[in-house]
């Protein structure tokens, strides 16, 4: 059951990522492949914090948000350390 929860958010991931990336254009410093991997990584993070805050996303547009808003705020963080760290 966990592994088709995590499998199931790492797929929502990948979508997410690339509307991470179509809601923040513009370039960035790892590629496409570096945003379709923080997308991943921001669904998992969005599937893991979303009960803790009382939303349990149940429905598949929901889960899609909680992903999608996981993937910007992860793809905002890095897009802010990365151009810190070119200075």
């Amino acid at each position: 059951m966990l592994a088709e929860g995590i499998i199931g958010w790492i797929l929502i991931g990948l979508v997410a990522g690339i509307l991470g990336k179509i809601i923040m254009p513009g370039r960035d410093p790892g590629g496409f492949i570096v945003t379709i991997l923080i997308g991943i990584a921001g669904a998992l993070l969005g599937g893991y914090l979303a009960p803790l805050v009382g939303w349990i996303p149940r429905a598949t547009w929901e889960r899609y948000a909680a992903a999608t808003a996981g993937a910007v705020i992860l793809l905002a963080v890095y897009r802010l350390m990365m151009t810190r760290r070119v200075r």
